[in-house]
């Protein structure tokens, strides 16, 4: 059962958790273009259609297998967040930095770059994982 002590753990697990739901978002509702994806391209999908007819199926594929990969981070994170970072076990707060950095933060930086509809979300998604890490430090 979850419990608010520690609360850095919690907060993580929270974090986690909306990890995951990005991978099965990704899995079971991305579509394989987006219209962002048609804007920043500088593309229709008619033409999309013409000249490249299996994109599509690829891309969808593709992100299959990427939402696979990141609901496994965000089930990872959840783990971690109930056992080592609950415990303050040793390199767990590094590993979350580290992980964090590499998984929704380097997402979260990506869709600033390429000026996504999604870059606010994803940037509040990452907000309890900064509050997980503030905790820690603080030892809540």
């Amino acid at each position: 059962m979850l419990t608010l002590k520690p609360f850095s753990s919690s907060v993580l697990a929270l974090g986690g958790f909306l990890i995951a739901a990005i991978g099965v978002y990704f899995v079971f509702l991305r579509p394989p273009l987006l219209p962002e994806d048609l804007k920043y391209m500088g593309t229709s999908l008619g033409q999309i259609i013409d000249t490249q007819p299996n994109l599509s199926v690829w891309l969808q594929n593709v992100f299959y297998v990427m939402g696979g990969y990141i609901f496994t981070t965000g089930i990872l994170t959840i783990y971690v967040s109930l056992t080592s970072f609950r415990a303050r076990a040793s390199g767990s707060f590094v590993i979350v930095v580290v992980s964090g950095l590499s998984s929704m933060g380097v997402m979260t930086f990506v869709n600033f770059i390429i000026d996504s509809d999604f870059k606010w979300i994803l940037l509040l998604f990452m907000f309890p994982w900064f509050l997980a890490l503030l905790f820690y430090i603080m030892k809540k």
